[in-house]
C-alpha cells in the first residue's frame, strides 16, 4: 500500500456490513465512508453496536455479510502494514514492565514509528516513563493506552471511549493532543458517551442505534434535524392539548407543569403561544446535541425493548456463541 493511497480517498469503508450474534443483529447493514483526514465521532446508546462496529473495522471480527475495508483493502492488511492504531476499553495492563519499555516495544513493531519522547509528550506521560504499567491509576493507565495507540504513527487512529477514567484537566489535555495529532492529516474515529466531546472535537458525527446509522452529519446538522430550538413555558394548569399543532413544533414534552417544545421555527411558535396567552416563564434556546441524540434514538427504544423481550421469551442463544470476538451482550451492560 503506497503513501499516496493512505493520504487520499477513503480511509474507512463499510458496505452493507452485517454482524449478528444469534437473533441479535449488532451491526445491521451499515453503509459508511470516512475520508482521509476526517475526525469522526461515533455515538450510540448502550448496546447500539458501537463496539461490534469497531471490532469489524479493526479486523477482530469478520462481517457475516457485506464488506469492511481500510484504505481500499482488508482491515488485517492495513493493521499489518502499521496504518492503524487503536485504543480499546478491554486492554489489560502488562505486568512488570515500565511505561517506557512498553511504548518502545510497541513502536518497534511499526515501520515508521514516532520518536519515543514525542509519544510520551503527546500522551502526557513523560513523568510516568519509569513507572511500572501495572501500578498506575486508572487515569494514568488510560493515557498509556493512548500512547500505545500513537506509537506507530498510524494513519488511522481508533479510540473507544478514550477519556473514560480521566478527570476534567486530563480530558482537556487529551483532546489537545488528539487535535495536534490529527492536524498532520491523520484520520480519527472515536466513540464517546460525553456528547460535549463529540460536539467540540468531531468534524462529523455518526449516531448508531440498534446496529444501524440513524444520523450522519455535523453537530449543527444533527441539531437542526432534531428540531433547531427548544421553547419552554409553564402550563399553569392549561393542559397540553393542541401544542403539537403549533407552527414549527416537532415534539412536545411535559414535565410536571412545564412544557418543552422542540421546534423548527421558534419565532412562529412563540407568536402562536403569545396568542394563546401561554408565555409564563418563557425560555427559548437552541437545541443541544444531547437533545438531538435523544430525539434520534428515542423512537427505536420501545421497539428495541419489545425485541429484547421476544428474544428472552424465545430463548435466543447467548451472544458469545460462535462469535469468536467482541461480545455485544457485554457491551449492552458496560459500554
Amino acid at each position: 500500500m503506497t503513501e499516496t493511497q493512505t493520504r487520499t480517498g477513503c480511509a474507512v469503508s463499510f458496505t452493507g456490513a452485517v454482524k449478528a450474534y444469534g437473533a441479535v443483529r449488532a451491526v445491521d447493514g451499515v453503509d459508511l465512508r470516512i475520508q482521509r483526514g476526517e475526525t469522526v465521532a461515533l455515538l450510540g446508546r448502550n448496546g447500539a453496536g458501537k463496539s461490534t462496529a469497531i471490532s469489524l473495522l479493526l479486523g477482530l471480527n469478520a462481517p457475516d455479510a457485506g464488506t469492511v475495508e481500510l484504505f481500499g483493502g482488508e482491515p488485517e492488511r492495513a493493521v499489518r502494514a502499521g496504518l492503524v492504531g487503536a485504543m480499546l476499553q478491554e486492554a489489560r495492563a502488562v505486568p512488570r514492565v515500565t511505561v517506557r519499555e512498553l511504548v518502545r516495544f510497541v513502536a518497534g513493531r511499526y515501520p515508521d514509528p514516532l520518536p519515543l519522547g514525542q509519544v510520551l509528550e503527546l500522551a502526557g506521560i513523560t513523568d510516568l516513563a519509569a513507572r511500572r504499567v501495572d501500578r498506575l491509576s486508572g487515569g494514568q493507565t488510560q493515557r498509556v493506552r493512548f500512547a500505545v495507540a500513537l506509537a506507530g504513527n498510524p494513519a488511522l487512529l481508533v479510540l473507544d471511549e478514550p477519556t473514560a477514567a480521566l478527570d476534567v484537566e486530563a480530558r482537556r489535555a487529551f483532546w489537545e493532543s488528539m487535535r495536534a495529532y490529527a492536524r498532520g492529516g491523520r484520520t480519527v474515529l472515536f466513540s464517546t458517551h460525553y456528547l460535549e466531546e463529540a460536539d467540540a472535537h468531531a468534524d462529523r458525527i455518526l449516531v448508531l442505534d440498534r446496529g444501524r446509522i440513524v444520523a450522519d452529519g455535523t453537530s449543527e446538522r444533527l441539531r437542526q434535524a432534531a428540531g433547531g430550538s427548544l421553547v419552554a413555558f409553564d402550563l399553569a394548569g392549561r393542559g397540553r392539548e393542541g401544542l403539537e399543532l403549533l407552527p414549527g413544533v416537532r415534539a412536545v414534552e411535559v414535565r410536571g407543569d412545564r412544557a418543552r417544545l422542540r421546534t423548527d421555527d421558534s419565532d412562529a411558535t412563540v407568536v402562536a403561544l403569545a396568542g394563546m396567552g401561554a408565555i409564563r416563564n418563557l425560555e427559548v434556546a437552541p437545541a443541544s446535541l444531547e437533545d438531538a441524540f435523544l430525539a434520534l434514538t428515542a423512537a427505536d427504544a420501545e421497539a428495541g425493548g419489545a425485541q429484547a423481550a421476544d428474544a428472552e421469551a424465545g430463548g435466543a442463544p447467548n451472544a458469545t456463541e460462535g462469535s469468536g470476538g467482541t461480545d455485544e451482550t457485554d457491551e449492552m451492560e458496560t459500554v
